[in-house]
């Protein structure tokens, strides 16, 4: 069995490197692994670490990229069986993650599998609460929703090649992806036990930028589903209230009360932004949505490791 593992990277030095030693050190039991790095125009050391490390580079134009084009580029020059995508800023927790992620197919109707996601310690509070709510700890080999997610996800190459992933969406190309499997009658599977860390480093103006465009892919997606102010109000509020009482239990209230306010108002105005644009992808927007170029130096947030065990990856700083 060949499995081919497809990265879409931009300006990824600081992360690349850790996702591909964890790689490395995967225990496939027989499992052929290949990687492919699909880079839009980087310009830091990114394809340089991946080369280095024996990935097969894919280049594709800044001007070229969405996230849906990316994955068609890297799926297209891959030959596995099966395709397994992860972000390039995130790392296995586990060294059976690939075979975690393959295990679902072993049902013939499975056609997809996503697999859990956890933060680290610069990840914010309420990241941590999304990741938490999104990636529970109980997997679901028979999910009847679409949702997933391309940072931590498998699917059959032989699905893809009769349905390539939509590329003029400004995000969730996977949900998207995912409602059409599930219409064709195939299942999605959520497999818990095949982590990865993802390593979200995002000034207030990137958070929300990224559910800005992911707003816009929704309604894209699904134009009936409508987001008004009042929604914004409500679930900008509930979920605020609900970080405060966590952080409140895990005595960090304090230290995370400012961070939790701006990371819930972002996501949410975010959204509501999104639902409300009306017009098209310029190119000033796709470097807003796609390219970050600001970076900030974060104090190191709460971060409790999941359980620990002799299959947990230990990564040197």
């Amino acid at each position: 069995m060949l499995c081919s593992i497809i990265i879409r990277a931009h300006n990824e030095e600081r992360h690349i490197g850790r996702l591909l030693d964890g790689i490395k050190r995967q225990q496939t039991n027989g499992i052929a692994i290949e990687t492919i790095v699909v880079d839009s125009g980087s310009t830091d050391s990114t394809v340089a670490i991946a080369s280095m490390m024996g990935a097969r580079i894919c280049s594709i134009t800044k001007a070229e990229f969405t996230f849906g084009h990316a994955l068609n580029v890297g799926c297209q020059a891959a030959s596995g069986d099966f395709l397994l995508f992860a972000s390039a800023h995130v790392y296995p927790f586990y060294k059976d993650w690939i075979e975690k992620m393959l295990l679902p197919f072993m049902d013939g109707k499975v056609g997809l599998v996503y697999g859990r996601q956890i933060g680290n310690e610069i990840t914010r509070f309420s990241e941590h609460e999304v990741f938490a709510k999104w990636f529970p700890e109980i997997s679901n080999y028979n999910q009847v929703t679409p949702f997933c997610n391309n940072a931590n996800c498998a699917i059959r190459r032989s699905l893809w090649v009769g349905q390539p992933f939509n590329e003029i969406l400004t995000g969730l190309e996977d949900l998207d992806w995912a409602n059409k499997l599930l219409a064709k009658g195939h299942k999605i599977a959520y497999e818990a036990d095949a982590v990865i860390v993802h390593v979200h480093e995002e000034t207030p103006k990137r958070i929300r930028s990224r559910y800005e465009r992911e707003a816009m892919a929704l309604k894209a997606i699904l134009p009936n589903v409508h987001f008004s102010r009042i929604d914004f109000i409500k679930l900008f509020t509930s979920n605020t209230i609900s970080d405060l009482f966590h952080a409140l239990q895990q005595g960090v209230l304090l230290k995370e009360f400012r961070g939790i306010l701006v990371f819930r108002f972002m996501q949410f105005w975010g959204t509501y932004l999104g639902h409300q644009y009306k017009g098209r992808l310029t190119s000033e927007l796709k470097n807003r949505f796609y390219y970050p170029n600001e970076f900030k130096k974060r104090k190191n947030k709460r971060w409790k490791p999941i359980r620990a065990t002799d299959k947990a990856i230990e990564y040197s700083s």
